[in-house]
């Protein structure tokens, strides 16, 4: 047996995954429907939404299998999500990566497998799969028919994301916040690298509405985004609050890094500002929390914390 490598953005692979807060959940029809439409098309005993966590496979639809998850060392699914194309294959005991797989030589027996990636955000989450008993064959119009159904499945998981992104700018709002920043605080505390929490709210933001009008204020707002992702990291964990509060969490990184960082997102503004000359600027005011290991302090603090910091500035 060849257990499945992992993929080589697999820390940004799982941050999306969880950031979905979907594992462990409850059945959900709309996902059900489509593993009982697989299981039909396809005249198969077993059809799966699976999703590979960081050790274990995990069934958000199970269809004609009792289990709930197995251990990703053993899933195919690990292996199905290193590629783009559906992974197929047509006889499990003639191929050596899966011969003496435990899945194979007992319950449920696997003889034929294809499964189809589901991809969120650039990020290959897990699979729709189907899987028989006995060997077969799998025709291009079949992988066709596999790949359309998978395609409905990423939807489904998009509008689970949709509830943790900020419409108008595409940043991740407060609960997609909050899910992935309690999972930073966990890893920091665990591997002991240091985070900082920058908390910013827009300067004269109100008059921008009532001078320019609503839609002038949503595209402040959207060029402050965009300005935001430019600056940090791909690695940080940015996001708009709501209305005009905006929030960064930074890992391995001083306080006289983030200053740097800060200094370099104001020079981004003031060069926008010259350029575009639209009878207003766009400035932030800010404060700055490092999180201290020692008092295991939690997110929702450490965002009171920033937010009287940046009051004090403003004021």
């Amino acid at each position: 047996m060849i257990k499945p490598d992992n993929p080589k953005n697999e820390n940004n692979r799982l941050e999306t995954l969880r950031s979905l807060e979907v594992l462990d959940t409850q059945a959900e029809e709309r996902f059900d429907r489509l593993t009982r439409m697989a299981k039909r098309m396809f005249g198969v005993p077993i059809a799966l939404v699976s999703l590979v966590d960081a050790n274990r496979q995990w069934f958000k639809s199970c269809i004609g299998l009792s289990a709930s998850e197995t251990s990703r060392e053993i899933s195919f699914c690990g292996h199905a999500i290193l590629g783009s194309e559906v992974f197929i294959i047509p006889d499990t005991i003639k191929d050596e990566r899966f011969a003496d797989n435990p899945l194979v030589l007992n319950d449920p027996n696997i003889r034929f497998y294809a499964g189809c990636p589901l991809k969120v955000n650039g990020h290959r989450l897990g699979t729709l799969c189907i899987i028989d008993q006995a060997p077969r064959n799998f025709e291009r119009g079949d992988i066709d028919a596999l790949k359309d159904l998978a395609s409905m499945v990423e939807r489904e998981l998009e509008a689970v994301q949709l509830a943790t992104l900020d419409e108008l700018t595409g940043l991740s709002n407060r609960r997609g916040f909050l899910l992935l920043a309690k999972h930073s605080l966990k890893l920091s505390i665990r591997q002991k690298f240091p985070l900082v929490l920058v908390f910013m709210d827009l300067n004269q933001f109100k008059p921008i509405n009532d001078k320019f009008g609503h839609a002038e204020g949503d595209a402040a707002l959207v060029t402050f985004a965009n300005l935001m992702s430019a600056s940090f990291r791909d690695s940080d964990i940015y996001a708009r609050l709501g209305g005009d509060e905006f929030v960064a969490l930074l890992s391995s990184t001083s306080i006289k890094e983030v200053e740097v960082v800060i200094d370099r997102f104001n020079k981004s503004l003031d060069a926008h500002n010259q350029q575009q000359k639209r009878g207003y600027d766009i400035s932030f005011s800010y404060g700055i929390v490092e999180f201290n290991h020692e008092k295991q302090t939690t997110i929702e603090e450490l965002l009171d914390e920033g937010d009287s910091l940046m009051y004090e500035s403003k004021k």
